[in-house]
């Protein structure tokens, strides 16, 4: 039976044909802008943009939060911005949070808006497919520094630090434009990158970052490239009948040590796994749902029956796979826990960000 690498190498092949003729209406796209048939719209704030040029997940929310976490620690007031992807709201503005709770669910914001509003207290999150509208808007409210979530291709606002996020584990795939491959533009649009951060990057994949790093650095010299870990700071135990503890790593890996079933739907579910036996919890089962997973009332009873079946008195997931849940605690009936992930990013990092403002 083909697995879900074989059958996205096969769409490749298959697309492969196309992929000039898409790469080549990008390139139109970004002249367009670059060269004013298209508006660029310059904000009244600095604007810290954080993407990818690979389809699936790179870590783009994550490190949203630490930019975020960044300002916010040196007196700065950043909002941020994103399209709400998965959201079924569609206003041209709309608040998830003015920086005091979240007013929209993760049905409604998206479930990584819902996550950066949960996690931010202090920090306005504004969702709408015209990013400039919603950047206006937060602006009015008191912010003093955009982040684009996602942002790289999002041409129509000008920023100040766009930064090109790759996934240590994927890199540029087959270095091919989508359809045959899973780039959304070609490797040239990299030119418009203020720096490169690598991300996930562990001792099994350390030795290809720094080799895929460096290449960047002899295309790109003047471009500096940053090496993003993501580890585990701790853990929420969520308990039927909805009442929850947050828990120290160390307690949190002694409660899990009796093996659990993991599951999530996010775009890279055997980063999420990886994370779990880099901690030595032992799983005695896994499930990989769809990225941006639609979670309904029956989900969880039935992981929880996935989970007894093969032995395991408990459930583990993300935080992004928990804000959706929320609305199905009730249904829960063995304990859940959720890793609650940092990013660790050296000085340099830091201080580009922080002199890019200072500076706007």
């Amino acid at each position: 039976m083909p697995t879900d690498m074989d059958l996205r190498a096969l769409a490749f092949t298959l697309g492969r044909p196309f992929g000039p003729l898409y790469a080549l209406a990008m390139q139109a796209r970004a002249q367009a802008y670059a060269h004013g048939l298209m508006r660029v719209r310059r904000m009244p704030a600095p604007v810290v943009s954080v993407g990818n040029l690979s389809m699936g997940g790179t870590g783009k929310s994550p490190l949203v939060q630490y930019v975020a976490r960044l300002l916010l620690a040196h007196g700065h007031k950043p909002a941020i911005i994103s399209r709400g992807y998965g959201g079924r709201a569609r206003g041209p503005v709309n608040v998830v949070s003015e920086g005091r709770g979240a007013l929209l669910s993760a049905q409604e914001a998206g479930d990584e808006p819902r996550w950066l509003a949960d996690t931010l207290p202090g920090v306005p999150v504004l969702t709408g497919k015209k990013r400039h509208l919603p950047a206006a808007a937060a602006i009015r409210m008191g912010a003093e520094v955009l982040i684009l979530d996602d942002g790289f291709q999002h041409l129509a606002v000008d920023r100040d630090v766009n930064l090109a996020l790759f996934n240590a584990d994927r890199l540029s795939g087959n270095g091919r434009v989508f359809p045959g491959g899973e780039l959304r533009e070609p490797l040239s649009a990299l030119k418009r990158a203020t720096a490169f951060v690598l991300t996930t990057v562990g001792e099994g994949n350390r030795a290809g970052a720094t080799a895929f790093g460096e290449a960047l650095t002899r295309r790109f010299p003047d471009r500096p490239v940053f090496l993003a870990a993501y580890t585990a700071a701790g853990a929420i135990r969520l308990n039927p009948g909805g009442d929850c503890d947050c828990l120290p790593l160390a307690v949190a890996q002694a409660q899990m040590a009796t093996g659990l079933f993991a599951f999530c739907g996010i775009a890279e579910p055997g980063a999420f796994f990886q994370s779990l036996a880099s901690l030595q919890v032992p799983l005695k089962g896994v499930c990989a749902l769809d990225d941006h997973h639609a979670y309904r009332a029956a989900h969880l009873p039935l992981l929880c029956a996935k989970a007894r079946r093969c032995g395991a008195q408990a459930l583990v997931t993300t935080e992004k796979d928990l804000v959706k849940l929320a609305p199905l605690v009730h249904t829960l009936e063995l304990p859940l826990y959720c890793l609650r992930m940092q990013v660790g990013l050296d000085a340099a990092f830091d201080a580009l960000i922080l002199a890019a403002v200072s500076r706007s």
